[in-house]
């Protein structure tokens, strides 16, 4: 379609508007109702424009092929400043103050604070830590309220008053702070009055006179992209990046707000020592040596597998690569693992198992696609924020849902069919799905015979797996059971999504080879008739700490270091031998240091006390061994029982890449320097070799990314000069002329045949069940203003809006323990005991509790089992049989 714009011809896609072809031509309207992620009102009809004679309002007409557009005429500027005046005549002069929107328009219209008449009387909400509201300055143009609803998903605002006195308000009636807003700070962004600011850039702010890095989120895996605003070496805001390839301009409260912890009095900024009065401040020679003489005595007194590592997920890729490498190459082991190993590592099995590699099967935009989405065992509205808005907004355009959760959370209320199947019961689910599939002719025979293997077993298997069956294994009733089969099975493009609600079993590899059958009998993973199997991963980094080798049984891009050829390739780089047996995976790491076979466990940038299961048993394997160091940003649990603490740099004060959950690379820069003494990881581990008497090469992150190119081949093409220019790459990526590849398997699958593999597994039972000494099971998660362990969330703003933990139960449950809500209650299972206050919501199951692990305090994984799946040993954090009951009310 060509449209000329003032004598300029401008070319546009179809269903364009006449605004799209005005910014083409290069030309500029005030717009101060419109956003280019909203749908268009056309309300302030300040974008008048003549299209073929008419005038109209640019944002809300399309453009039609040939067409005339009028801008610069003379009627029209005065038409566009006397409707901007108009509405600057109701607002006080510092509406026109700083750089914001409606600042910028009145300058370039030539409207001066002289036409601001208004008065200050409609008053003010600061009540939320993060947005505050001057009702003085609204417009009532309704983005706030737009942006809330269409891009948020939340409705936590609406319009009140009438006639000029209309104004913003929580949609709950009450002050901001009590509304269901989720402080995703959309609405900040769109205002373009001033009229809703957070605290750091408070209206009349000037941004140009402050730096803006660009960055990617250091929170959960969704890899949003970030511009940190700073001045004097301080924060003052962070926003979404509107180019961001996930999030689009959109954040959630921790990326945005929770920045607060890098200011906390509590961070750790030197060395520290453990003396007899316990831990003391010493210089890093100091502490290195120390570290150094450790190491050195551990390999000489015991081998080199008496040493070990727990890399981090909240690293860069080039630190994770550091860190095996030294691992490796310096003390000669295998024993290096990351915290996948808590949460994803059966995705990873599972998926290479039966597609041959460890990564989500397609991009999240090709996902939002999708037609039917299977959601299980994820709340992605509270733990992956910005991907539970844009799927929610897939679902309110039309989109059927199937959430398989036991909780009544998040998508689960927008749902076409809600499967609540009983904690561990996730294979007999997903047999009973692929039965109904089956027996019913909702499989892709086509597919099946070229390009998938395994029918026949499979097939034999789920005969057993008839829907009443699942109904009395699972507790889903037949017919939603078929109903949700129907819905997938129907579907032009299905999609699955799961989460640890999947994987975090001791069957979470059969859960995840399980769910991986529903896509393949469906011809949906690598063709163009559905979008396949997509693990939301958790950490920031965690599929870039297993890309980069983190493992103990991997090496860098997923090469087994029982593989001579892969192994040949790195002894090549890296100039000397690398052990050909597994290293230690880190349950077997705390099991070594119990039984004193581990001299020396280095854990970087892990709370393993808060974080990982049977806490008592994590605390007496760190008190047995030798030599432990931990490196974080704060004293955590896991510090305090440490040797040496390093004082290290937050992902704000870093260098490098991550990968975010479908398979992207990007680029982490520093947007401040690290607080006095406090070093990036990837300096202390090169710290750390130096004092071993050892040089890592890549003295810098962009080379060791390089390097780990010659020794992966799937990452060779990625490289920070690639990636500061074109912005996100996923793997794999071979050479430097090669896109990435975000959709997976179009030609062939990556396992050794080439198909792709069905799994025949039968469903057995977790390790945990309800029994009378412990009726109750017991489920652990997250919650929407929090992250893994709250080191970070609880030291920042966030803490403000969820400051306590609490345990939540059913009213039924509550009744039959005489609980009322804000009860104390002692929580037991077999491994240890907890105190917390009980939330009563019918959100949950009856015979379920729910709770998180974001409070050390709470000690809820002194509760978890040291049950842990039978092919990766991811622990089974989701079946913890327990018993309660009430201590004292109310506090």
């Amino acid at each position: 379609m060509r449209v000329t714009v003032d004598g300029v011809v401008v070319d546009l896609a179809e269903e364009s508007t006449a605004l799209a072809a005005v910014r083409i031509a290069g030309a500029d309207l005030p717009t101060l109702c419109h956003d280019d992620r909203l749908t268009p009102v056309g309300s302030c009809r300040t974008c008048m424009v003549r299209l073929d004679g008419r005038v109209v309002a640019a944002c809300v007409t399309p453009a039609v092929d040939g067409a005339q557009v009028g801008v610069e005429e003379e009627d029209l500027r005065r038409m566009r400043h006397d409707a901007v005046e108009v509405i600057v005549s109701a607002l006080p002069p510092q509406a026109l103050e700083g750089d914001g929107e409606l600042a910028r328009v009145c300058r370039a219209l030539g409207i001066g604070p002289q036409a601001a008449q208004g008065g200050t009387d409609q008053g003010r909400d600061h009540s939320h830590p993060f947005v505050h509201l001057d009702r003085d300055l609204c417009i009532a143009c309704g983005r706030c309220v737009r942006m809330c609803a269409e891009v948020q998903g939340t409705f936590a605002l609406t319009l009140v008053g009438r006639g000029s006195e209309t104004v913003v308000a929580p949609g709950t009636g009450g002050p901001w702070a009590e509304s269901d807003c989720v402080a995703c700070g959309g609405c900040v962004d769109t205002c373009p009055t001033g009229a809703l600011t957070e605290p750091g850039l408070p209206i009349g702010t000037h941004l140009a006179s402050l730096t803006r890095t660009r960055t990617t989120c250091g929170y959960c895996g969704v890899g949003c992209a970030l511009e940190v605003l700073t001045r004097d070496g301080e924060v003052a805001a962070v926003r979404p990046a509107k180019d961001g390839p996930v999030n689009r301009g959109h954040a959630c409260v921790k990326g945005r707000f929770a920045h607060g912890f890098l200011r906390s009095p509590e961070r750790i900024t030197r060395p520290l020592l453990r003396r007899r009065s316990g831990l003391e401040p010493v210089s890093w020679d100091e502490a290195l040596d120390h570290i150094a003489r450790g190491l050195w005595a551990a390999v000489n007194e015991a081998g080199p597998d008496a040493v070990a590592a727990i890399s981090s997920a909240r690293a860069t890729n080039e630190e994770n690569y550091l860190i095996q490498k030294f691992m490796r190459v310096v003390i000669g082991t295998n024993n290096v693992d990351n915290c996948s190993r808590l949460c994803h590592s059966p995705s990873a099995a599972g998926l290479t198992a039966a597609f041959g590699l460890s990564g989500g099967t397609d991009a999240f935009e090709d996902v939002e696609r999708a037609d039917c989405l299977l959601v299980v065992g994820a709340n992605p509205v509270e733990a992956h924020p910005v991907v539970g808005a844009r799927l929610l907004q897939r679902v309110l355009r039309g989109a059927r849902l199937v959430v398989a959760d036991p909780r009544a959370v998040g998508l689960a209320g927008y749902a076409d069919v809600h499967l609540r199947p009983r904690p561990g019961t996730n294979v007999a689910l997903f047999n009973g799905l692929a039965n109904v599939l089956l027996t019913q002719g909702m499989v892709d025979e086509e597919f099946l015979r070229h390009r998938a293997s395994g029918l026949p077993e499979l097939t034999a298997i789920l005969a057993g797996y008839p829907p009443d069956r699942v109904a009395e294994i699972t507790g889903v009733p037949a017919a939603d059971l078929i109903a949700a089969a129907r819905l997938y099975g129907q579907a032009k493009r299905p999609a699955i999504v799961h989460g640890l609600g999947v994987t975090e079993h001791l069957h979470g590899t059969d859960g995840v080879r399980t769910l991986a059958n529903l896509a393949i009998l469906r011809g949906a993973v690598g063709t163009d008739r559905g979008f396949g199997v997509n693990p939301l991963r958790g950490q920031n980094n965690v599929q870039g700490a297993s890309d980069m080798g983190a493992l103990p049984d991997l090496l860098p891009g997923y090469n087994r270091v029982t593989d001579s050829v892969a192994r040949g390739r790195a002894e090549q780089v890296w100039g000397t031998e690398v052990p050909d047996h597994d290293g230690l995976r880190i349950p077997q790491m705390f099991a070594a240091a119990r039984s004193g076979d581990l001299r020396a466990l280095w854990i970087i940038g892990e709370d393993v006390c808060a974080t990982d299961p049977d806490t008592n048993q994590v605390i007496e394997a760190l008190e047995s061994c030798p030599l432990v160091i931990s490196q974080e940003l704060f004293l955590s649990e896991t510090a305090r029982h440490a040797d040496v603490v390093l004082p290290a740099a937050s992902w704000l004060e870093k260098d490098g890449t991550f990968v975010n959950f479908d398979r992207r690379f990007q680029r982490v820069r520093p947007a401040l320097v690290p607080p006095d003494q406090a070093r990036t990881d990837f300096a202390i581990v090169h710290a750390i070799a130096a004092a071993y008497g050892a040089d890592l090469g890549c003295p810098t992150p962009a080379e060791a990314l390089a390097e780990c190119g010659r020794v992966a081949p799937v990452f060779a093409g990625i490289t920070h000069q690639r990636l500061d220019r074109e912005g996100a790459i996923p793997w794999p990526c071979p050479n430097a002329e090669h896109p990435g590849q975000a959709r997976l398997y179009l030609d062939r699958f990556a396992t050794p045949d080439g198909l792709a593999h069905l799994a025949a597994r039968p469903y057995l039972p977790p390790g945990e069940s309800p029994d009378d000494d412990y009726p109750l099971i017991l489920i652990t998660g997250r919650r929407w203003a929090h992250y893994n362990s709250g080191n970070m969330t609880r030291r920042s703003g966030t803490i403000d809006l969820d400051p306590s933990d609490h345990i939540d139960m059913h009213p039924a449950d509550a009744a039959h323990h005489a609980v009322r809500d804000g009860d104390t209650v002692l929580v037991e299972s077999r491994h240890g005991r907890t105190t917390l206050p009980a939330r009563l919501t019918e959100e949950i199951t009856p015979g379920q509790l729910f709770c998180t692990f974001h409070f050390s305090s709470s000690r809820a994984n002194a509760l978890t089992s040291g049950h842990a799946d039978t092919v990766t040993s991811c622990p089974e954090y989701k079946v913890t049989a327990v018993r309660l009951r009430r201590t004292q009310g109310r506090s």
